[in-house]
């Protein structure tokens, strides 16, 4: 043989008999497109790993199947963190409206509950300025009797109703006797007097007080007896 046949012996054959066996090359898995693989999803521009350690080295020791079943598992994880997103940010707009109904519910709600305190204040002043009425029409009925009238008795009368429209309110007057005690919260001492009380007492009442609820409305005026 010369050397011209056996250089023609160790060429290829052009039917492609003499590639490498089939069991060198790794396949991708049936229905898997290899060409649509994009190894950007887990590799950066510069041709490193942009995840774990773990995975780069899975990646750089696997096969193209292997890196496709990757591929596929990290789109499907992908995609599903994507589902997850989407119903949380859909859970929470869903709150945050809700919140906000709320809100403007709570906000109607103070606004209802201030106007039926402001209503219901404004009948009860109302009543009571209704049981005023007879009191000032007696007394204007007085001023109009004849200078030399006794009117003594229908402004006793008079006072009278008023103090019972005090009552119907729950309002006490402050009037302490002679010889009590001060008692600051609801005694205004004016000055102190000679008298014939004790030492420190009150001696005389210059203008009671009242008291509604338990609140002291107006301070009793009084004068108390000199040391």
């Amino acid at each position: 043989m010369t050397e011209q046949d056996a250089a023609e012996d160790e060429t290829e054959p052009e039917d492609g008999s003499g590639d490498a066996p089939a069991g060198d090359l790794e396949e991708a898995p049936e229905g898997v497109d290899t060409d649509e693989i994009d190894l950007t999803d887990v590799v950066g521009e510069d041709g490193e790993f942009e995840v774990d350690d773990d995975l780069r080295e899975r990646v750089e020791t696997a096969g193209a199947d292997d890196i496709a079943r990757e591929l596929a598992a990290l789109r499907a994880r992908t995609e599903q963190l994507e589902a997850d997103r989407d119903s949380l940010e859909a859970e929470r707009d869903e709150l945050e409206s809700k919140l906000k109904r709320k809100q403007a519910d709570f906000q109607n709600f103070k606004k209802r509950m201030e106007k039926r305190q402001e209503e219901e204040k404004q009948r009860a002043t109302e009543d009571l300025v209704t049981r005023l009425f007879g009191v000032r029409d007696n007394l204007k009925r007085a001023l109009e009797q004849d200078e030399d009238a006794d009117i003594r008795d229908g402004v006793e009368a008079t006072l009278r109703q008023l103090d019972d429209a005090f009552d119907a309110e729950g309002v006490d007057v402050i009037e302490p006797d002679p010889g009590q005690d001060v008692d600051p919260t609801q005694h205004q001492v004016l000055a102190r007097v000679e008298s014939d009380e004790a030492a420190g007492t009150i001696a005389e009442v210059h203008r009671p007080g009242y008291e509604m609820a338990e609140k002291v409305l107006r301070e009793a005026q009084v004068t108390v007896s000199e040391e």
